[in-house]
């Protein structure tokens, strides 16, 4: 299967402090987790991407949150910059790619204002979550697109088993 994968969570530093979030290597999860994460990452056909510097946004970079979760989105960094524009834009070619190859499924980072798919950051900088999603998981799951994060990696290879021919 075809999945449209977080570039931090396959080891690039891409995040905003210009590290990644490598599931494989990252001490936090079990030996179990990151050896399924890895046999996801090798049965399947991975295409990898982070929203945030395909819409043209430097590494690293400042710390940013969305402050309006409804059109129009709104999405300032920590020294109040607008940059929504740019986290549209990764957006879109996340959502292009997956139409362009046929993907039905993302592995997303968890939490992120990109990518969260469950929870993200209240736009406040307090470390404080809120039930919301990333504007690039949002778009996609508007699409048909399901996404996962990295702590449902479970969820994620039932999803593949069932759905294998897509």
């Amino acid at each position: 299967m075809k999945i449209l994968v977080s570039s931090c969570l396959l080891g690039e530093d891409t995040r905003y402090d210009g590290l990644n979030s490598s599931v494989a290597m990252n001490p936090k999860f079990k030996f179990s987790q990151k050896e399924l994460f890895m046999d996801i990452m090798c049965e399947n056909e991975i295409f990898s991407i982070c929203p945030e510097v395909a819409g043209g946004l430097g590494i690293p970079r400042n710390k940013a949150e969305i402050t309006s979760h409804s059109k129009p989105f709104k999405v300032l960094d920590i020294e109040q910059n607008d940059v929504t524009i740019n986290f549209l834009l990764g957006a879109k070619k996340a959502l292009d790619i997956c139409l362009e190859n046929g993907i039905k499924v993302a592995l997303f980072k968890s939490k992120s204002p990109s990518c969260g798919n469950n929870s993200i950051y209240d736009g406040t900088f307090s470390e404080n979550l809120i039930e919301e999603k990333g504007l690039s998981a949002r778009l996609l799951e508007e699409n048909g697109i399901k996404v996962f994060n990295e702590f449902e990696l479970e969820e994620l290879k039932k999803f593949i088993k069932k759905n294998r021919s897509l």
